[in-house]
């Protein structure tokens, strides 16, 4: 979305949000499968590739985006989101994997988004309980967390000699 829609409410800006991450990943992705080809290294090194030891690697930074992506979308409009397994072996299974997920949420009917302001969302992680209303889970949660696994897989690229500048993590 490049244009600056008529009124602002949850449906666009949520699509905004999302749709530009997704094409970010993906551009990180196409930037990690030119550097594997130029510089000979192997797709499955570039997939493991991590910041630091204890950190999740390139492939699972990008799986979360695309769990993020398509969790939004499912918990706003209240549709049940597509599985997917987090089997993705080669570079372009994982742009497929975005692709899915630009594929889905651009099935759902915008107008159950719209007015989601107050929807109560509760995250649970383990023992880890997150209650929300869509208006703060959209803020507070999906777009912090979305950028800091964006940043993050860019950030393992660039620190493995992919070239990368500040404009690659602004593709729209």
């Amino acid at each position: 979305m490049s244009q600056v829609p008529e009124q602002i409410n949850m449906a666009n800006v949520v699509v905004t949000a999302v749709e530009g991450s997704l094409r970010t990943a993906l551009h990180l992705i196409e930037k990690a499968q030119e550097f594997s080809k130029e510089k000979n290294v192997k797709e499955e090194t570039i997939l493991g590739l991590r910041l630091i030891a204890d950190m999740f690697p390139f492939v699972k930074q990008i799986q979360i985006v695309s769990d993020n992506a398509k969790g939004a979308f499912a918990r706003l409009s209240g549709e049940t989101a597509p599985s997917f397994e987090d089997n993705e072996a080669t570079l372009d299974e994982l742009k497929a994997r975005i692709t899915k997920t630009q594929d889905y949420i651009r099935s759902i009917d915008l107008s159950k988004i719209i007015g989601t302001e107050q929807k109560e969302i509760v995250l649970k992680f383990g023992e880890i309980t997150m209650p929300f209303v869509g208006f703060s889970y959209l803020f507070g949660y999906l777009i912090p967390n979305m950028n800091f696994h964006l940043t993050t897989a860019y950030n393992i690229l660039r620190s493995n000699g992919v070239i990368l500048g500040k404009s690659d993590y602004f593709a729209r």
